[in-house]
């Protein structure tokens, strides 16, 4: 339905800078890593499992499986990244782990097709039996993905033709046919990974039942009081209805995001899917609908979702708590998921705005610097002390974990990040979008003739960036170039030439011309410190501001500024002072800002007392480093984005 597509992985490289870094940190660091817990070889992880639950599947291993009913899915999201990191890297040995991860795979399943550890040790008979928490066709779905992932970067039909075999079984279990299972999967992500497995076998049946599922979505009467696997662990309250499964009307009739975050966001994707495969109006009204609700009333400045730790759900509109919010990394990579697929639909800037302010905050600060500590909660705002003591804290660490029980989250950003390549430009027979700046190549073809589109940059420290287009040979098509939201003033050059009649169209600066090998278009950007206020309905952030220079966010920590962070306040007349600091290992940006902190009250002073109008303020330097970095440097420390301000 819609001639816009994704540029596959193998035709891109990220070549240096930032995201340089950060792909060769999955390759080299977090992917071999993630190996060893998922083997139960990280000393003082929690014990993982998912491997030897393969093994034990497979009949080469005793015992019964361990850890959660959707532990297969941490193997299927790791060989994703594996398989991605392929791309980025040769790796014999890599690949080799990945093919037996294969064979144990392949040995497990059971001749109608059907995989998946936690259900065939329980007994056959059981399966499907929990459609609201089972996380059968979750699995299912990761294992999909995953299968083509590896078939895509080696070739290899293995993985792929035991997930064809179990989609096939699970399209004769599932449908709207007399006799079928008319429900659907309490977590969304088999719609995904069917759409994929369509699109790489050329098979559209998997697309068709792709849509079942979201069909089927709101006509099952009371789906959250299903027979749970999970029972006396999800209580029947008020939070995990039906709405928490987004199962409480049919999706045609959504207008506003609920329920659990990363399962709103997966569903919302398969929603974008069944319009580019369908044309279905209604759909991408419910989309458009939803998007607006979640960007302008529930999405945190780091493009972090989800404010309620209980059911890890949105609540209301613009109840953003910055302390108590639960804000899952897995939800901030399901977001940027979505809004790809929403630029597939339209290319608008907004979705792509909402992608980088995605993969610079909410998503990069759940891995530590060095690939090997994680945060499963990324909150706003951290005291230590308090979130020790109060049980509604008991959900924020103060510090990154090697591993965790229910460890959907590490894997899940290491292929986000060794795929980050897919992110940066889509085409159509006409035109070609930017819409992520990195160092990379991109190839793609354009009116039959091959074109390389080669950036230079070292965003998102400096705003300049260098476009090289090299085609084949000479042919004419439109560029499209994000000025991003935050971005007051830009400036584009073509081949030294400032264009200053450049038209700006949904967030992209269009060029149009025949292009010929060497053109280079220069995108200069100012990247000068913003202070961002919240709408005023957001209570928790009155009078309050946070500090962003292009697409980062930043924060304060203790070991900077001290304790007691809330006593600081930012001088709004005065500019900060941008600089580079070595002492991370990316050499990232820090800013100094002008502020005042208040005079700390004398251990003798009493509770409460009368408003003074002049409180004593003493001028200080007020050091802030990007969010997503906070906490690598020293453990247990004080942190917050929202900041008083005197203006």
């Amino acid at each position: 339905m819609n001639t816009m597509h994704s540029i596959p992985l193998k035709k891109i490289a990220v070549t240096d800078g930032f995201w340089k870094d950060q792909t060769q940190l999955v390759v080299d660091a977090i992917i071999p890593y993630q190996w060893k817990a998922l083997n139960n070889e990280v000393p003082g992880a929690p014990a993982s499992h998912a491997v030897e639950n393969f093994k034990i599947s497979a009949g080469e291993s005793g015992g019964s499986p361990k850890g959660t009913i959707f532990q297969d899915s941490d193997v299927a999201k790791w060989i994703e990244a594996a398989s991605y990191g392929l791309y980025i890297k040769s790796d014999p040995k890599l690949e080799s782990r990945i093919d037996e991860l294969v064979r144990l795979i392949a040995k497990s399943q059971r001749p109608d097709g059907y995989v998946n550890t936690y259900f065939i040790a329980a007994g056959l008979e059981k399966r499907w039996s929990d459609m609201t928490m089972g996380h059968e066709l979750y699995c299912a779905g990761h294992m999909i993905e995953a299968a083509v992932a590896y078939y895509s970067a080696t070739g290899k039909r293995d993985l792929l033709d035991v997930m064809k075999k179990y989609a096939d079984y699970i399209g004769e279990v599932f449908g709207p046919g007399k006799g079928q299972n008319h429900s659907f999967d309490g977590h969304p992500e088999i719609e995904l990974a069917l759409n994929r497995l369509a699109e790489a076998t050329g098979e559209k049946k998997y697309a068709a039942l792709a849509n079942h599922f979201i069909d089927a979505r709101g006509y099952v009467k009371d789906f959250h009081l299903g027979e749970a696997a999970m029972d006396g662990m999800i209580p029947k309250s008020k939070w995990f209805l039906s709405d928490y499964y987004l199962a409480d009307k049919p999706v045609r009739e959504m207008t506003a995001v609920e329920g659990h975050s990363v399962r709103a966001t997966y569903l919302y994707c398969a929603m974008a899917d069944y319009y580019r495969g369908t044309g279905d109006g209604k759909i991408l009204e419910a989309l458009k609908n939803i998007w607006k609700n979640a960007v302008s009333k529930n999405m945190y400045l780091t493009a972090a979702l989800g404010s309620q730790s209980h059911g890890e759900r949105f609540t209301i509109d613009y109840d953003l708590p910055n302390d108590t919010c639960y804000t899952e990394t897995c939800a901030s990579i399901g977001l940027a998921l979505w809004a790809q697929r929403m630029l597939l639909i339209e290319p608008k800037g907004e979705y792509a705005d909402v992608i980088e302010t995605a993969m610079y905050n909410g998503i990069l600060s759940g891995i530590s610097l060095d690939g090997e500590k994680y945060f499963y909660v990324n909150p706003l705002e951290v005291q230590p002390s308090v979130a020790k003591a109060r049980n509604d804290h008991a959900h924020v660490a103060v510090e990154r974990v090697h591993w965790f029980d229910c460890a959907c989250c590490p894997t899940n950003v290491a292929r986000f990040i060794a795929s980050i390549g897919g992110y940066i430009a889509t085409a159509s027979d006409t035109s070609v979008w930017i819409h992520q700046y990195m160092s990379s190549d991109v190839n793609f073809n354009i009116g039959g003739t091959s074109v390389r589109v080669s950036q230079k940059t070292e965003y998102p420290w400096e705003g300049s960036v260098s476009i090289k287009i090299s085609p084949e040979s000479p042919v004419s098509f439109t560029l499209n170039i994000r000025i991003p939201a935050w971005c007051v003033s830009s400036s584009i050059t073509l081949n030294g030439i400032s264009q200053q009649e450049v038209v700006i169209t949904n967030g992209y600066a269009t060029l149009y011309r025949r292009w010929e090998k060497g053109d280079v278009v220069t995108l200069e950007m100012d990247m000068g410190v913003r202070l961002i206020e919240t709408n005023a309905n957001v209570s928790e952030n009155a009078g309050k501001v946070a500090i962003q220079r292009g697409p980062i966010v930043y924060c304060v920590e203790e070991v900077d500024n001290g304790s007691k962070l809330h006593s600081l306040l930012v001088d709004a007349g005065v500019k900060a002072v941008a600089s580079f600091d070595a002492s991370f290992s990316n050499h990232s940006i820090v800013l100094d800002i002008p502020g005042f902190r208040e005079t700390e009250s004398p251990a003798e002073a009493p509770l409460y007392r009368e408003f003074c109008a002049n409180t004593d303020m003493v001028p200080c330097r007020i050091r802030a480093i990007p969010y997503y970095q906070w906490g690598n440097r020293a453990g247990g420390q004080e942190m917050r984005v929202w900041l008083r301000v005197k203006r």
